[in-house]
């Protein structure tokens, strides 16, 4: 039977990358530049407010709660961005798949500059009352928009147009851009936290949301120098373009929705668990507060290299080998934060930020293969950002809760373990693309 294939991209269109199964050529060294710089500033914009409500917003938003309550409660609102996600995933995701990836990175990258930098001068409770936390969850949500749309944006602007050998490296740049923005806001928050702590708890605590206004307007520089992805060009005047990608996603695409989501709880639970949760309970327990965010930082750097090093061994070995390598057992983890100093800490979230990064690596490559071009960023940023909201933004507030009810760390150790068990079989069981065309997903 003769199929009849698409139309390639004119070879005189100015957007169409050089025929090269190299990553390094001025084409492409832009576009991995602007993929992993915009998701770094988005990322240490949405990841700031996860530092700050671990140490910051129970003191300041929700002053009149029992310590324990308040700290549920600045969980509380971490999780409504991690909700929002999804939504932005399904919102950018359809004008992606329709208008193209390009105009929703640069809409996405304003509205994060704008909540962050409303949040770092929103008045406290004591100063507007319960007007101060209901802004700041209005806020929290904007993020988790933003965020929400961005990923599968930066994710599939690089994975489109590199070579195919090449396509997990490449994917892993909008990857690489969480691990480096935790890194900054990390270092920005722990810098704050050298102010003695009146001053840190008034104003110190808002100077490294206020520097993304600047952070913002760098990425916005560089990202409206890139190309639209040839592939979605070629695709761009289809007649399925007129359809509705989210109702085609949830209709036709369902086991791949669910393995997706499976598949990406495993390392946002990591997530939430030794870069948020695990922040709270060691400085709880008496680990000093600058040591702990140092720790972090540093963790933060280990998962950087892992995702680059998962990345490059994912187009050799495949996206499931890989990550199935990253899920690992928690229960030592748990234990390790329990020890209450910054030894501990550091031991645990080292461990946990490295495994995360081997499962972090081959993660957009391995959801967007599972998608055909017409829906490919609908369903990859909402598999994706589902499984940020399950795995990441419900953790902390689960944690504390578990910790809270039985006030020991069995039972949570056990559960984690069991969630990373059903992880691991979802990858199993999904589809392997990393020797696929992408033009060739149906």
């Amino acid at each position: 039977m003769t199929q009849t294939m698409p139309p390639t991209p004119s070879s005189t269109s100015p957007s169409a990358p050089p025929a090269s199964e190299s990553l390094n050529t001025p084409h492409m060294r832009r576009i991995l530049t602007s993929s992993f710089v915009g998701s770094a500033i988005e990322y240490y914009d949405f990841l700031l407010y996860a530092t700050a409500a671990a140490l910051v917003f129970n003191k300041v938003f929700f002053v009149n709660l029992d310590p324990v309550w308040a700290t549920f409660a600045s969980f509380g609102t971490l999780a409504a961005g991690y909700l929002a996600r999804p939504v932005g995933g399904a919102i950018f995701g359809h004008y992606g798949d329709r208008l193209g990836r390009k105009k929703m990175l640069v809409l996405s990258m304003l509205l994060m500059g704008f909540a962050t930098t409303a949040m770092g001068l929103l008045p406290t409770t004591a100063a507007i009352g319960m007007a101060a936390p209901a802004l700041l969850i209005t806020l929290r949500v904007i993020q988790g928009i933003a965020v929400g749309g961005e990923w599968g944006g930066a994710m599939l602007i690089a994975l489109e147009q590199a070579p195919g050998g090449k396509r997990g490296f490449a994917a892993s740049f909008a990857n690489m851009g969480a691990p480096a923005g935790a890194t900054l806001a990390t270092l920005a928050m722990s810098a704050a936290t050298l102010l003695p702590e009146d001053q840190f708890l008034s104003w110190g605590w808002r100077i490294p949301f206020l520097i993304s206004a600047v952070l913002v307007v760098i990425a916005l520089v560089i990202r409206l120098k890139i190309s639209e992805s040839p592939l979605f060009q070629q695709f761009e005047h289809e007649a399925d373009r007129r359809r509705m990608p989210i109702l085609d996603v949830f209709t036709q695409y369902p086991r791949q929705l669910g393995l997706g989501v499976l598949a990406g709880i495993a390392q946002f639970t990591m997530a939430g668990m030794v870069t948020v949760w695990a922040v709270s309970e060691a400085v709880a327990l008496g680990a000093d507060k600058t040591g702990v965010l140092n720790a972090k930082a540093i963790a933060a750097a280990g998962m950087l290299i892992a995702t680059i090093v998962s990345a490059r061994l994912c187009d050799r070995f495949g996206r499931r080998r890989i990550m199935l390598f990253g899920i690992s057992a928690a229960y030592p983890i748990l234990m390790l934060v329990q020890t209450g100093t910054v030894a501990g800490y550091a031991t645990a979230v080292i461990l946990g930020q490295v495994i995360q990064g081997f499962m972090f690596g081959p993660l957009g490559a391995f959801i967007a293969e599972m998608f055909p071009t017409r829906v490919r960023y609908t369903g990859s940023s909402i598999a994706y950002q589902a499984s940020s909201t399950i795995g990441a933004g419900f953790t902390p507030m689960l944690a504390a809760g578990i910790l809270a009810a039985t006030s020991g760390i069995a039972v949570l150790g056990g559960l984690w373990m069991a969630v990373l068990g059903v992880c691991a079989l979802a990858v199993i069981f999904a589809p392997e693309g990393h020797r696929r065309e992408l033009a060739d997903i149906r």
